[in-house]
């Protein structure tokens, strides 16, 4: 049985915020994640992608944001499960919490904050019948590194954010980049789309629209792709790769289990106090909650988590009088009496 002061579920960025500002209160945390390693979706789905909304950093890759994380919460010796999920989560007869995960370690905390992102992610895959015989063999849902693309005939299809931006990076070091979308018109950012058309017209992104990726074909790995266009024409593509970034379905899980409150695949929270869910002693921080007004931004899953574990800190303490000081004065770390 694994004992700390508050038990976090999701080792993502707000997770690992939240141990910082736990530290700073004296209290022990230990963080549960499914993934083998920390940094949750910037470490598994896009480590090299750029991150511009972090005070203080113009632009921060992913990757280089965890690493940050982790060095910054060093000092206060946080515990990880990772490569478990947490599936159960019962109460004792001293109102501690036991959260089991799906190999069986047990772990036991006054407060649980859920900071599981948007969940578990599955890749909305386009309707092909043999797209499984090419995916790592030329198909990708997810880019983790980009490098691997530089000289390499990539074709794009999506018309979101991701494949926006990917358009616009790749296209710096692919061979050849062609963006297919079913539409004229894209969901991403304006600027987004600036850049795009920009490149189109400087020759650099081959740029369809009204069509979409029916058919697949090549032999070990793919080889071309067949474009069908809403005019009922079609055309073959030469390619090395296809990634349909089509976007990824979360679902909650185990979690979604607990007795929450849900709104829309989300946990509802008090954002008026300290995030708290329906349960006492359960809160819920992040892109995981929802509440009027929610913004979903790493930024925002800071200060979610700043807040939180004060009212966690009264639960692992209650005897205890916690004086809040700023991070500048005693060396950043507030004074219990």
């Amino acid at each position: 049985m694994i004992q700390t002061d508050l038990l976090i579920i999701g080792a993502g960025p707000t997770g690992l915020f939240t141990v910082f500002e736990a530290g700073l209160l004296k209290m022990k945390c230990h963080l549960i994640d499914s993934l083998p390693q920390p940094g949750g979706q910037l470490a598994e789905i896009y480590p090299k992608k750029p991150i511009y909304d972090i005070p203080g950093f113009p632009t921060i890759d992913a990757g280089e944001l965890v690493d940050n994380l982790m060095e910054q919460i060093k000092p206060f010796n946080a515990g990880f499960t990772l490569g478990e999920s947490a599936v159960t989560i019962d109460k004792d007869d001293e109102g501690q919490f036991i959260v089991t995960t799906d190999k069986g370690t047990k772990h036991r905390a006054p407060s649980v904050a859920i900071a599981g992102g948007l969940g578990v992610f599955t890749p909305r895959k386009p309707p092909i019948a043999n797209i499984t015989d090419f995916e790592d063999r030329g198909i990708k849902y997810i880019i983790k590194d980009p490098e691997v693309y530089r000289g390499k005939k990539v074709v794009i299809s999506g018309g979101g954010d991701s494949a926006l931006d990917w358009t616009i990076f790749l296209a710096e070091i692919a061979e050849e980049v062609s963006l297919v979308h079913r539409r004229t018109s894209f969901r991403g950012h304006l600027d987004s789309v600036d850049k795009v058309m920009a490149l189109a017209e400087a020759g650099k992104v081959n740029l369809i629209t009204n069509a979409e990726v029916k058919e697949v074909a090549g032999g070990d790995k793919l080889e071309s792709v067949t474009i069908h266009a809403k005019d009922g024409s079609k055309t073959v593509v030469e390619c090395t790769d296809w990634l349909p970034l089509f976007g990824l379905t979360p679902t909650l899980g185990p979690i979604g289990d607990w007795g929450l409150e849900i709104e829309k695949n989300s946990i509802v929270v008090d954002n008026a106090t300290d995030y708290s869910t329906n349960i006492e002693g359960i809160y819920a921080i992040g892109d995981v909650n929802t509440y009027p007004g929610k913004l979903k931004l790493i930024l925002c899953g800071f200060h979610e988590g700043t807040i939180m574990v004060q009212s966690a800190f009264k639960r692992a303490y209650p005897d205890k009088k916690l004086s809040f000081k700023y991070t500048t004065v005693m060396g950043g770390v507030g004074s219990l009496e």
